[in-house]
């Protein structure tokens, strides 16, 4: 029945499932009945708290009869076989950003999609949060005129949190463009439409000790005449959510007692130490996001328009017009992420595409490929592969 919560399976039990947890725990739209993970702790730990099945595979999760879709939250460079794995084995799909590293894994990814007719959805990202979308509305609606630039900008320490090596090494999706550019690409491209033409970029990998792009400014240009700033550093001192009426990303009141505290834990860990503190942030072991009482962000987005700048916020849209100036409200209801099970279940049970699909998801990984690209050239980075939200 079209009422009947999504029997959900999820491959990976680590922070990204840590992270959406919460969302699945509180809407009854959803149903944890199976999860895969190589680690017998942590499926014996899902099996103790939802019932269902523990699977030591993706192939085993995807032929459950008892799963009707999957969320995919294993390490980046393993989305492509573990997607397809559930496309072919008849789930729908929901694969955490980003889509996959390489062009040709999400091409693949978006062709098993329309080859077995499964939906496949791609977030959760920063572009499902209902400001973005409140935003969009107010830039669709024409009441202000064109859209003419949008600046997107934030500053964290993500550099310095407890990393696996391969999240230290681009070419297996690690630094900051794949785990975190995404999101604001993501945001960027709905409110300006998707069809982005080229990109302009610098990047930064200034610690050895950390080799990968840590930092980055990308100018990009938008079908239209729109144009976008995006900036970011994980190096960051300083916290942008103090422009985010000190909010953190997920939604909750920043602690300022936590300052450094992310670097501090690093000091004096080699490689597999750093390894393992990671893993106490997975299920089982690491406890679930603070209690979010505003909407999550992904920083600081202002959006230009002609008779308006829109400032979105963890509460909704500021609106500075021509003679007024006013705050337009985006509720936070119960349920965190409710925007992603929204996607989720209106496309399993009402087979409707969000505008985060397979083929979004490619778009938005060929404008982060495009910024390593045009930074290593010097020279802009035509796109070829953008696409409209549906």
């Amino acid at each position: 029945m079209t009422s009947d919560p999504v029997r959900l399976g999820v491959a990976g039990l680590g922070r990204a499932f840590m992270l959406t947890l919460p969302a699945f725990q509180a809407d009854p739209r959803v149903r944890l009945v199976a999860a895969a993970a190589p680690r017998e702790e942590s499926r014996t730990a899902f099996e103790a708290e939802f019932g269902g099945t523990g699977h030591a595979t993706v192939e085993a999760l995807a032929a459950d009869p008892q799963v009707e879709a999957i969320y995919v939250a294993t390490p980046h460079q393993m989305h492509a076989d573990h997607v397809i794995a559930s496309l072919e084995g008849g789930k729908h799909v929901l694969v955490d950003k980003p889509i996959s590293v390489s062009i040709e894994d999400a091409d693949r990814m978006v062709a098993a999609s329309r080859k077995t007719g499964c939906h496949l959805i791609v977030g959760p990202s920063h572009s499902f949060d209902a400001p973005v979308a409140l935003a969009r509305q107010m830039i669709e609606s024409g009441e202000f005129g064109n859209l003419r630039m949008v600046q997107a900008f934030n500053y964290t320490d993500f550099l310095y949190r407890p990393r696996r090596p391969e999240e230290l090494r681009t070419e297996e999706g690690g630094g900051v463009l794949f785990s975190q550019g995404i999101h604001q690409i993501d945001m960027v491209r709905l409110l300006c439409g998707g069809q982005a033409s080229q990109v302009f970029a610098m990047t930064g990998a200034w610690d050895p000790e950390r080799p990968t792009e840590g930092a980055y400014s990308a100018l990009v240009n938008f079908e239209g005449g729109a144009f976008a700033t995006l900036t970011y550093s994980g190096y960051a001192h300083f916290d942008s959510d103090i422009w985010m009426d000190n909010i953190g990303e997920l939604g909750a009141a920043k602690n300022a007692a936590d300052y450094g505290r992310a670097r501090a834990a690093l000091v004096g860990l080699d490689a597999d130490s750093e390894a393992r503190l990671k893993t106490t942030r997975t299920f089982g072991q690491g406890a679930l996001p603070a209690h979010a009482t505003r909407h999550e962000h992904f920083g600081p987005v202002i959006a230009l328009c002609d008779r308006a700048d829109l400032r979105l916020t963890p509460g909704g849209v500021e609106v500075f017009g021509d003679t007024e100036r006013r705050f337009v409200e985006a509720p936070v209801g119960p349920v965190p992420r409710k925007e992603v099970v929204d996607a989720l279940f209106d496309a399993v049970r009402l087979d409707r595409a969000p505008a985060q699909t397979g083929a979004w998801g490619l778009a938005s990984l060929e404008v982060c490929h495009a910024i390593l690209t045009s930074a290593e050239s010097g020279t802009p980075v035509a796109l070829t592969r953008q696409c409209g939200p549906t």
